[in-house]
């Protein structure tokens, strides 16, 4: 368990704040402790311990945390629900944890780890059984600035495309077992809640979470920090977005990407597929607040019509219209 404690990763967020070294003696500690890192373990070692640590530190533990305070102190919690009462674990307010909450929250621990034992079979499958190359590279070289950036834009626009593609004719089809998985799995909560995001069936987390986030990983085969950096992002969205909260680090960000999750649970199989709205915006598969207003007013004037035609004076058998004056003889 040491690795899981001394990666270098760490010493990106700890030594900035615990000391006030300079920018250049920050990258030697870190680069002295990548290198100590990589030659002290195992290539597969050092990326399932890193994945620990970064789901670990970025959404297990911060999500627990919230699912506690929603738990505890639900009178201060949906104050900041943008669904109200509906965006606490199970839809109402109280002070212990029942049986169905528990289930979710085991539930998505459990998935989190399925991905990750997935990511550890599929490396060991291709390097001690096949002899193939890793699948991320381990190194003692650290990627460029450029290099980084380029990688997280290929994943995220990679993890974007793949997950849209598979949510909205995979997961929102008729006649599809993942689809009624996904339907009496997820789609069951009536809102996102803290860990929420990993919570589906495995067979659905797989195909919707666990692909699209390590498959352009595969594909352009990432230096281990960039895939790093690449899923603290994933997973300080996921954190944020599913907790159902309007107050977020980044509201201009984060805030946005949690309103369309929100509205992909009301409105189910109508959009809002995409983890950042970029293929819903080019497909027009988004929907927002004002596709919910619209609903709204199209209930009123529904309402409205209703009790207009129940008003409305009916015609007797055998007499003409009561509103019409009679003729005269």
């Amino acid at each position: 368990m040491e690795a899981l404690f001394s990666l270098p990763i760490l010493s990106v967020f700890l030594i900035p704040v615990l000391s006030s070294y300079s920018t250049s003696l920050n990258l030697l500690f870190f680069y002295m402790t990548w290198t100590t890192l990589v030659m002290s373990h195992s290539r597969l070692r050092v990326e399932i311990f890193s994945t620990i640590a970064i789901r670990l530190l970025f959404y297990a533990v911060p999500s627990i945390v919230f699912f506690l305070f929603d738990i505890m102190a639900p009178s201060a919690a949906v104050m900041v629900k943008a669904q109200g009462s509906a965006g606490l674990p199970g839809g109402r307010r109280q002070r212990r944890i029942r049986a169905k909450e528990l289930k979710v929250a085991g539930w998505a621990l459990f998935n989190l780890c399925l991905g990750i034992a997935a990511q550890g079979l599929l490396e060991t499958g291709l390097v001690s059984v096949l002899g193939k190359r890793s699948v991320l590279k381990v190194s003692l070289q650290l990627p460029m600035p450029f290099e980084v950036c380029k990688g997280l834009t290929q994943a995220l626009l990679g993890r974007e495309v793949l997950a849209y593609v598979i949510h909205r004719y995979a997961l929102h089809s008729k006649r599809n077992p993942l689809a009624t998985w996904h339907k009496n799995w997820y789609h069951s909560l009536a809102a996102p809640y803290p860990l929420s995001a990993h919570y589906d069936h495995p067979l659905v987390y797989l195909v919707l979470k666990f692909i699209p986030t390590y498959a352009p990983a595969i594909i352009f085969r990432f230096h281990m920090l960039t895939y790093l950096l690449y899923l603290l992002l994933i997973s300080i969205e996921e954190t944020f977005a599913y907790s159902g909260y309007t107050v977020m680090p980044t509201n201009f960000f984060l805030g946005g990407i949690a309103r369309r999750v929100d509205m992909h649970s009301l409105m189910r199989p109508r959009g809002n597929f995409g983890p950042w709205g970029i293929m819903d915006w080019l497909f027009g598969t988004t929907v927002g607040d004002q596709s919910v207003e619209d609903e709204r007013n199209d209930d009123a004037d529904r309402l409205v019509r209703q009790a207009y035609d129940k008003a409305r004076p009916t015609k007797i058998a055998g007499q003409g219209n009561p509103n019409k004056a009679p003729r005269r003889r």
